[in-house]
């Protein structure tokens, strides 16, 4: 009876096909070029990247291990490279406000030649304007400026003191200003001799001095004026000269940049504070001496505000800029501005700011990943700000600001920039939905697929992907079969015959550590057996706690029958994900059944260890059951389900049709086949739904089966719809070939019935009867027998 529902081994997994690889090994094909199997992915990010807009910022999503980084980077990168090279950032002091500096872009590759420049040029300038006005024609002309206006001067002086000699008095100068007073005998008279005057006399010189006092002031206003005017004309002779001077050196700068106004501004700016903070140039010859040093001391703080700070250099860039930020802190982001301690307090200079991740990618390209962003929701908030202004603010962290340190602010910078992020779908699920500004901002989904169909292009892209590694990783080249098994994997990976993996991430790690135990071996390619070699010992590595759990089913710790029949118990199966690997386990459900209230013990429920899915699986039974068996009388029947020894959460609906199994056993009191194992979910209807982790599954219990001793009759049952996700062991094709284990595959209850008890389920008349005779025909009349009972004791 169970024949009929046996899968063939040709259905198990693809076979190799002899005629598809006409080459000895893989150093003979073309490596890949492309991309296979992510056109979708590929056509998004396309769009995003030639679409222009603040808002068609892209989102690239997909599971681990398919490569969406790597993708990513190598088309921006060929994208890029049809670009013009983005322009070089420089950092330059605002004399206006040193606390705001001044952001200058100019042509790519010339920034550090300008700072260069500009380095010299301050060094040039230290030590020339000193040697300036020590020339002979600057002093003969210093000496000229000074006679000129000492002789002016002094005629206005002489003009002064000829009037008071007239009027019988002289100036003479005190500490502090000029005083006038009377003669006698051509000398200044005495206090003694003044006060002996008599009162008219007295009075007479007074009014005298009063008004050569008056000329007095006139002439010393008239000489400060003069002195006023010679500053004025030194400090032209001053500022010729360095201007001079300064052209000289500044020039060649001026003209390499002459379409860059901000540059041309900006070292108009610096003359004219050069010249205006002259005098702190002078003096700076001869550091020898204890002065010299001071001046120099003086100079330095002077000197640095003429350095350019270059924050981004494209030198060696072709094309717009491609970057990729692993660690996107808000320094790395967004730039840093450094703090030196200094007597306790802390100090900072334009000098000291450091662009960050988003500037180095200005006008090109960032690859940012999404889950270390989300972890720090400041630069979270701070990068849609940034990128919906399109302006980028170098400033301090949030958590560093207003603590009383010194810090800077430079001028906002425009910032065009396309950000790439790529993660996992949750985190992009939970920004669809809480973040508003998220779909606003970044428009773009480029969604990476994590299998492709197992074509034989697809096979052959596989081989040439194969031989791309060997070549970029100096592998041994893999032969024919060891291609078919890596391709034979990457079906495993995606769990479908008709599917290849496309989580590249994966078979690169096989390849790699197949080619380690190949050369190992000292052989001359991979073959076959180290690929098997490879997978086997990565699972190795990690399947402690799997043998753990076998073991415990050696000496009947875990109860488990793998022959003989029992009414109400059925094998279930279970999978088991420890993150790298994932494995089945065998468990044992058992039903029973008896007068009583009507419904179902959800054991599992009733202890707190059944999830919401597995609930809903055991109410899905009830609903069969009624459909079933109460279209002409109630159910009266008690009936308890649960896993055995199980001691931790229960949750899935893929052991529901394994219950429903158990439970009609038990009505029935027909015994179940202990040899088959049983998997599935099942509907109201009675119809077998495909389940997860197929292929462990079936390995489990093989194991199980193989540990207490294979009899040539055990097996699994699972869905039919499942059959196409069947990619197993090599061991277990085998012992299927020998009819040593056996897979049956099942698409009704009915079917699944049939095969673990061998008894007809039955088919219902006219009145909703079964034949007596039938699997379901007992448990109808059992269940009637039950209604009966209930209403005789009723009365």
């Amino acid at each position: 009876m169970a024949d009929k529902y046996r899968i063939p081994v040709k259905d198990l997994r693809k076979q190799y096909p002899s005629d598809l690889f006409n080459f000895k090994d893989t150093s003979e094909l073309l490596p890949l070029t492309g991309i296979i199997g992510q056109k979708r992915a590929i056509e998004a990010i396309d769009f995003g990247l030639n679409m222009k807009g603040s808002g068609y910022h892209i989102f690239v999503t997909g599971v681990g291990g398919t490569g969406k980084s790597t993708i990513v980077r190598e088309l921006l990168t060929a994208h890029a490279m049809n670009d013009e090279t983005s322009d070089d950032l420089c950092l330059v002091n605002n004399f206006e406000n040193e606390y705001c500096p001044v952001a200058i872009e100019m042509p790519a590759g010339s920034a550090v030649y300008f700072s260069e420049s500009m380095a010299r040029f301050v060094e040039v300038i230290k030590t020339r304007i000193p040697e300036i006005f020590e020339t002979a024609p600057f002093q003969e002309q210093q000496k000229k400026i000074y006679k000129e206006y000492s002789t002016r001067q002094k005629a206005h002086f002489d003009e002064a003191e000829k009037l008071a000699f007239q009027q019988g008095l002289t100036i003479i100068k005190a500490d502090t200003d000029y005083q006038v007073v009377p003669l006698s005998q051509g000398a200044p008279m005495s206090e003694e001799d003044y006060q002996a005057l008599d009162e008219t006399a007295r009075h007479e010189i007074e009014e005298k001095a009063a008004m050569v006092e008056e000329n007095l002031d006139g002439i010393l206003f008239e000489t400060n004026r003069l002195g006023e005017e010679m500053k004025t004309i030194l400090k032209e002779l001053v500022a010729q000269k360095t201007d001079q001077l300064i052209s000289e050196q500044i020039d060649p700068v001026r003209y390499y940049f002459r379409d860059c106004k901000d540059i041309q501004s900006y070292l108009k700016n610096v003359k004219e504070n050069i010249i205006h903070n002259i005098a702190t140039f002078l003096g700076v010859k001869g550091l020898e001496d204890a002065e010299g040093k001071k001046v120099l001391e003086m100079t330095g703080p002077i000197v640095k505000k003429y350095q350019v700070n270059v924050l981004v250099d494209r030198r060696r860039e072709k094309g717009a800029p491609v970057v990729s930020e692993p660690n996107p802190s808000f320094q790395n982001l967004f730039g840093k501005i450094e703090k030196k301690p200094v007597a306790g307090s802390f100090e900072t200079d334009f000098t000291m700011v450091q662009a960050g991740s988003l500037l180095k990618a200005n006008k090109g390209y960032l690859i940012l990943n999404i889950e270390p962003l989300l972890m720090n929701p400041p630069v979270w908030e701070c990068l849609k700000r940034t990128l919906q202004d399109s302006m980028l603010q170098i400033e301090d962290m949030p958590d560093q600001a207003d603590y009383g340190m010194p810090s800077l602010k430079p001028t906002p910078i425009p910032l065009t920039v396309k950000v790439v992020l790529v993660g996992g779908y949750e985190p992009f699920r939970a920004l669809q939905s809480a973040d508003s500004q998220f779909n606003k901002i970044f428009k773009v989904r480029a969604d990476f697929d994590y299998e492709t169909a197992f074509t034989d292009e697809n096979a052959v892209n596989y081989a040439r992907f194969i031989a791309k590694v060997c070549r970029d990783e100096n592998l041994l080249s893999f032969s024919p079969d060891g291609v078919w098994a890596v391709i034979e994997y990457g079906s495993r990976l995606a769990e479908d015959q008709r599917k290849l993996s496309l989580r590249f991430g994966y078979i690169h790690g096989v390849l790699k550590e197949a080619d380690y135990w190949a050369k190992k071996d000292e052989a001359l390619v991979v073959s076959k057996e180290f690929v098997i070699k490879a997978i086997s010992q990565r699972r190795l590595r990690h399947n402690l706690y799997e043998e753990k759990v076998m073991e415990e089913f050696d000496d009947q710790s875990v109860l488990m029958d793998v022959k003989g029949k029992v009414v109400g118990q059925v094998n279930a199966l279970a999978v088991y994900d420890m993150g790298e690997i994932a494995f089945g386990r065998p468990m044992r459900i058992t039903a029973e059944s008896y007068m009583g209230e009507p419904g179902i013990v959800n054991v599992e429920h009733e202890s707190d260890l059944s999830g919401e899915t597995h609930d809903k699986g055991v109410m899905i039974i009830s609903g069969y059951l009624g459909r079933m068996f109460a279209q002409n009388y109630p159910l009266t029947v008690s009936i308890s389900i649960t896993f055995e020894q199980s001691y931790d959460g229960i949750d899935g609906d893929s052991a529901s049709s394994t219950e429903l199994y158990a439970v009609l056993s038990s009505l029935s009191d027909i015994p179940i086949r202990q040899e088959i194992a049983v998997t599935g979910s099942v509907n109201q209807k009675g119809e077998i739904q495909a389940i997860g982790g197929v292929n462990e599954k079936i390995e489990g219990f093989f194991d199980i089966c193989s540990r207490k001793g294979l009899n040539g009759k055990q097996g699994v049952m699972i869905p039919s719809a499942n059959e196409k996700n069947l990619v197993l062991r090599r061991d277990i094709v085998d012992a299927i070939e020998k009819n040593e284990f056996h897979l049956y595959s099942v698409g009704h209850i009915e079917d699944g019935i049939e095969i673990l008890t061998g008894v007809a389920a039955g088919r219902p008349d006219k009145t909703s009867s079964y034949p007596r005779d039938t699997v379901f025909g007992k448990v109808q009349e059992k269940l009637k027998k039950y209604h009966e009972l209930s209403l005789r004791y009723g009365k």
